[in-house]
């Protein structure tokens, strides 16, 4: 199976279906980027950060921003929750007796994450954890590496979790590493993902900062901003 890259605003996603990108995943190493509208202008900022998103092996389109903007530029591509990508890449790698790492969040909520995980998935095997209270990085680089896990998930928050992968990739090459936020919290129990008919609509965003007023910062003026700038592209395209 190859990639079919697309891009928006420089940034290249993959246009596979949700199954595509597990199956894509799961037979090549090296990392996974679930990208959103904060990263996308993030990667405009910062050459460094736009450089571990070309570079990585699968781009998916994580935000429903991206899913919209996909389409305003003529592409109709799904988009790929990264808590459900996630999720599914921790079941199969378990069933085929893969290992797995865990790296992210408060230290009480990575332990009720694996718990209820090992609960769910009885073939889970967790090789190493840490939380994502650390202040020097090359201690757990180490630790994650001599641990040599087929699967890594880390969720540190962007574009920080982006970074730590990128090294991370150095040290395991054989190993495949994602980068999931907040997936971890929802995992544990503590908090609630959004309801179903929110994330149909693909408006988990908007359930979360109702939840989460302080999140309104982060979301606005990018998702707005994101969108304009996704609409001059398309004009340009046109033009060309």
């Amino acid at each position: 199976m190859d990639r079919d890259l697309v891009k928006i605003l420089g940034c290249p996603v993959d246009s596979f279906t949700f199954d595509e990108a597990v199956d894509y995943a799961y037979s090549h190493p090296g990392q996974i980027v679930t990208i959103n509208p904060e990263m996308i202008s993030t990667a405009a900022k910062n050459p460094d950060f736009s450089k571990i998103i070309t570079n990585s092996q699968l781009v998916v389109p994580d935000g429903i921003g991206v899913e919209i903007g996909l389409k305003l530029l003529g592409w109709r591509i799904k988009r790929i929750p990264g808590i459900e990508l996630g999720k599914a890449l921790i079941v199969k790698f378990s069933k085929e007796g893969k290992s797995i790492a865990m790296i992210g969040a408060k230290p009480e909520i990575i332990e009720k994450a694996i718990q209820n995980l090992k609960s769910e998935i009885p073939q889970l095997n967790i090789v190493y954890s840490h939380d994502g209270y650390f202040s020097e990085d090359e201690e757990v680089l180490n630790q994650a590496a001599e641990a040599k896990p087929d699967l890594v998930l880390v969720a540190l928050g962007s574009p920080k979790q982006e970074f730590f992968i990128s090294e991370l990739k150095q040290r395991l090459p054989q190993a495949v590493l994602i980068g999931l936020g907040g997936s971890f919290d929802v995992w544990s129990g503590v908090v609630e993902r959004a309801p179903v008919i929110y994330q149909k609509l693909g408006l988990e965003w908007l359930y979360r900062t109702i939840k989460e007023p302080a999140r309104f910062k982060r979301i606005f003026p990018t998702l707005p901003l994101f969108v304009l700038n996704v609409f001059k592209e398309r004009l340009t395209k046109h033009k060309c």
